[in-house]
């Protein structure tokens, strides 16, 4: 049964009646350009199948009632809020995501109430973006509602700084709009090369299968969240570098300049702005390769990327490393983790004949290491948010 299917026959039980519509976002990967996008850099994230699913139907008061079914089948419902009285901190725990969207979309003419009952697939705190696939269909849900069905793609890039506002400025999690603008815009087939900046956007088309490769995503299962403080203090530390260095954010700095950059900065900046500067190279050489039909070329540069997130940017742990490690010791062509770091998922460009020898010896690898044993599946560029037909 598909999420959006869940989401309509879990609303059914909770309110006993069908829902006025199912809507639905993605999760997403990014297949490199991490930490770069509040850096105002640029980043490369595809939607994947995964989705997190919000069947709803309009009050006729100013109250959000929000339900979800969990992994276990059971129906959790989050205490009733009065969409006008809604203040930072006023909701916690997951329903804080779609009070916060509420919150935000209030500033925005929207403030009838409605039911909102949630169900997916998208693992949570595996580094692929459960929380902004949440907000994503919670605002398309309340925008639907509201008579705004079809957004195009300017529209959904401004929702999706909506939804990150309301992660950031409600949940109280300082990240970029990597996740969100990939659960709005992306598109089947294609990764989404996004310039954080300017909001310029090209759909690259990425065709793994077509020349004889899968990315494999394995999920460590080391649960990370972007509230604790490790993201914070990195994101704080670019904005600090950024400051002394004079530049409106790293994204200023090129590549030919970062040695006297390094060099104007207090040691512990400098693996932080290291790793931003030559991340928004390489999301540049990797979208160069794909515009060239090379996808067999970028492993290289996605291992880069790993070890400058593992020794610059400090933000793996030994299940990643583990993780990338061993699938290149197996067949893969490169491997990095993809998602804000300090858990969650790893990505390896693998040839199809290897992927279930880097799958096995990575299990086999955890339980060596007595770690839990990993979930991988392969990743395909899938469609990004939208209303779902039942």
């Amino acid at each position: 049964m598909s999420s959006a299917s869940e989401a309509a026959e879990a609303f059914r039980s909770v309110h006993g009646r069908p829902p006025s519509g199912v809507w639905s976002a993605p999760g997403r990967v990014n297949l490199i350009g991490e930490h770069t996008d509040y850096n105002d850099g640029f980043v490369l994230p595809f939607a994947l199948p995964h989705r997190l699913a919000a069947a709803a139907s309009p009050r006729a008061d100013q109250v959000l009632t929000v339900s979800t079914l969990g992994s276990d089948g059971r129906i959790q419902e989050a205490r009733p809020v009065t969409i006008p009285d809604l203040r930072p901190g006023g909701v916690d725990g997951w329903a804080a995501y779609p009070a916060g969207v509420a919150w935000v979309l209030r500033d925005h003419g929207v403030e009838r109430g409605a039911d909102v009952v949630l169900a997916g697939d998208v693992p949570t705190g595996a580094g692929l973006s459960s929380s902004a696939a949440l907000e994503c269909a919670v605002a398309l849900a309340l925008l639907g509602l509201a008579g705004e069905d079809d957004p195009g793609l300017e529209r959904r890039a401004e929702i999706a700084r909506w939804a990150q506002r309301a992660e950031n400025d409600f949940v109280g999690a300082p990240t970029g709009v990597l996740d969100q603008t990939a659960s709005l815009c992306c598109v089947d087939g294609h990764v989404l090369f996004l310039d954080v900046r300017s909001g310029e956007m090209e759909q690259v088309p990425f065709d793994a299968a077509a020349a004889g490769l899968r990315i494999l995503a394995i999920d460590t299962r080391v649960k990370h969240a972007h509230s604790e403080g490790g993201y914070g203090e990195r994101r704080k530390g670019t904005e600090r570098a950024a400051d002394l260095l004079g530049v409106k954010a790293l994204r200023d700095v090129e590549p030919g300049d970062l040695d006297s950059a390094l060099a104007q900065l207090p040691g512990e900046l400098g693996p932080l702005v290291r790793h931003v500067v030559t991340e928004n190279q390489r999301v540049l050489d990797v979208v160069a390769l794909l515009r060239d039909g090379r996808i067999g070329d970028i492993g290289p540069l996605l291992t880069a990327s790993h070890v400058s997130m593992r020794d610059d940017y400090r933000i793996s742990c030994p299940e990643l490393d583990l993780a990338v490690e061993v699938a290149e010791a197996n067949g893969a062509l490169g491997a990095r983790m993809t998602g804000g770091g300090f858990g969650g998922t790893a990505i390896a460009l693998v040839p199809e004949s290897a992927v279930d020898t880097v799958e096995a010896a990575v299990t086999e690898a955890f339980d060596r290491a007595g770690y839990r044993a990993p979930r991988a599946f392969v990743a395909v560029p899938s469609p990004g948010a939208g209303r779902d037909e039942l």
